[in-house]
């Protein structure tokens, strides 16, 4: 697996790595416990090294199973992880929340399942208006200092917010979506990153499985699913998004590829300091993604793949209204 550098001084990871949401929720019934260990296992066998989870996921459960499944392989890998909700006393996430007192306490609580020293990447998952992102960066620069973080990372920040944390600690990497689905990162966060030197992250880089090929009109998400509940995977929405895929299979087809490696080796020509995590649970889908590091897209490809990217408006927002509130931009 080739290896690429978020941020300076520089976090090594491998250029595909592996987002782990997606084994304890939001896409049906998570599966078995030892299924996804020895799953993990297996991604690191092929070379993965770079693994995201949060304390949310599950809430908790994810970092439990990451932790467990990469315990024996610890030095080897980086795991990075989020703080930034608040749960009620049942475990039910409740809302944004990034006070000081919160982020120590969920730090204590990540080591602790992670089953680690130290969090190599941590996040802020999104962004608290009630809390300056200058109190933030600074209580992730005391936990640098105690050594049970390496590295400061946001999640779904703008660009203000971006500048404002990195002027107190510096921000190794930002996580958001980033897709030939959506691309609106473009537009101002991809030049800030660049001109601060900050690697980028891009969460669902398949669209949640759009641009796998295997989201038909005819699709139907079950209980459990969160694409049931976001506007793009819509019926009208959906049947209209489709026309990209279309576009994006005949450039597969011409590379003996599928749709989904031509959309993962399409993100890493955009910038050397981007790394997507796509997620998966199969063995089988991992190793197709994978195999995309390997695709050479030339510059006929990727100016066709742009060129039906921009030529197809997606329908439907990205979240419900309340998930849509909770981005800063």
């Amino acid at each position: 697996m080739q290896t690429r550098t978020l941020g300076s001084p520089g976090l090594e990871v491998s250029a595909l790595g592996l987002g782990c949401m997606g084994m304890s929720q939001s896409f049906g019934p998570p599966p078995p416990r030892e299924e996804m260990i020895t799953f993990l296992r297996a991604a690191v066998d092929r070379g993965v090294t770079f693994f995201d989870t949060a304390e949310v996921y599950g809430p908790y459960h994810n970092e439990v199973l990451v932790g467990e499944a990469l315990q024996p392989v610890r030095e080897n890998v980086v795991i990075a992880t989020k703080f930034g909700f608040a749960f009620d006393e049942n475990g039910r996430q409740t809302g944004v929340s990034s006070r000081p007192d919160g982020i120590r306490a969920a730090v204590d609580g990540s080591l602790r399942r992670l089953r680690t020293d130290a969090i190599d990447l941590l996040y802020q998952h999104r962004v608290d208006p009630d809390v300056p992102i200058e109190d933030v960066a600074g209580t992730v620069k005391e936990l640098i200092a105690a050594g049970k973080v390496r590295r400061f990372g946001l999640s779904e920040a703008g660009v203000e917010t971006i500048r404002r944390a990195h002027a107190v600690q510096p921000v190794t990497a930002l996580q958001s979506e980033y897709s030939l689905f959506w691309r609106e990162p473009e537009e101002a966060i991809l030049p800030v990153l660049e001109e601060l030197g900050i690697g980028f992250v891009p969460f669902s880089p398949l669209g949640r499985g759009f641009l796998t090929g295997q989201v038909t009109a005819a699709s139907e998400f079950g209980e459990g699913d969160v694409r049931a509940t976001l506007p793009r995977f819509e019926r009208e929405a959906l049947k209209a998004n489709l026309a990209l895929v279309d576009l994006v299979t005949a450039v597969a087809e011409r590379k003996g590829a599928t749709v989904g490696q031509v959309a993962l080796a399409w993100l890493l020509a955009q910038q050397p300091w981007i790394t997507p995590i796509p997620g998966t649970r199969r063995l089988e889908r991992l190793d197709e993604n994978l195999a995309a590091a390997a695709l050479a897209l030339t510059p006929e490809d990727l100016a066709e793949l742009d060129a039906a990217s921009s030529s197809v408006q997606v329908q439907g927002d990205r979240y419900p209204e309340a998930m849509q509130r909770m981005i800063d931009r």
